[in-house]
């Protein structure tokens, strides 16, 4: 097994025990064993629990997706961009559903390295996507607002959407709605940041 194939199964094994166990529930020995590896070899890769923890949520969580549709959305129009980063978004809070709920019970007992890993990758979504509303500022597409604000509403609708809101209404059949929410909110937020006299483009019906 080559060296590449050794870390991504260590990943992989982080990833779902880290999903059912939390941060804290988790050890390095479990996910080793979850590996087919031996724990001294998880460290050859990871020197630190944290240090694994940190991999597996840049590599799994929506920033690499964020990072990778943007450049090609540069000449989308605004709502069509937005609307692919929303259905992105909401496809990625979904499949990581599991972990994120278990992080958001046992975030009050991270220690601040830990808190520091999610401050670090959240505030590297918020900034890139501020960028990308800086841009479309700077081009006259949208209206004066301070965009880690806009980027920060959008992204967090989604999140409480999913994650709170779903928490309380969820269904089976709602799951299956997502893109009613994407379609709805994205066109409320294009029509609060546009700026004037920028087409909007005509409502689309939600895929069902």
């Amino acid at each position: 097994m080559s060296t590449e194939q050794t870390r991504d199964k260590i990943l992989d094994a982080a990833l779902r025990l880290f999903s059912q166990k939390g941060f804290l529930g988790a050890t390095t020995r479990g996910i080793a064993r979850e590996a087919g590896v031996a724990e001294v070899t998880l460290f050859r890769h990871f020197p630190t629990k944290e240090a694994l923890f940190n991999e597996v949520i840049r590599g799994y969580s929506f920033l690499p997706a964020l990072r990778g549709i943007l450049p090609g959305l540069e000449d989308a129009s605004y709502e069509e961009a937005l609307l692919a980063i929303a259905r992105r978004f909401l496809a990625t809070l979904d499949e990581r559903r599991d972990l994120i709920r278990i992080m958001l019970a046992e975030r009050h007992l991270y220690p601040s390295p830990v808190k520091g890993i999610f401050r670090g990758f959240l505030g590297e979504m918020v900034r890139k996507l501020a960028d990308y509303f800086r841009r479309l500022q700077d081009r006259g597409v949208l209206r004066d607002f301070d965009p880690e604000s806009g980027a920060k509403a959008f992204l967090g609708a989604f999140f409480a959407y999913v994650h709170f809101l779903g928490y309380f209404f969820e269904t089976a059949e709602n799951r299956r709605h997502n893109d009613r929410f994407a379609v709805e909110f994205v066109n409320l937020f294009v029509r609060g940041t546009a700026a004037t006299g920028t087409p909007v483009a005509r409502r689309r019906k939600p895929a069902t």
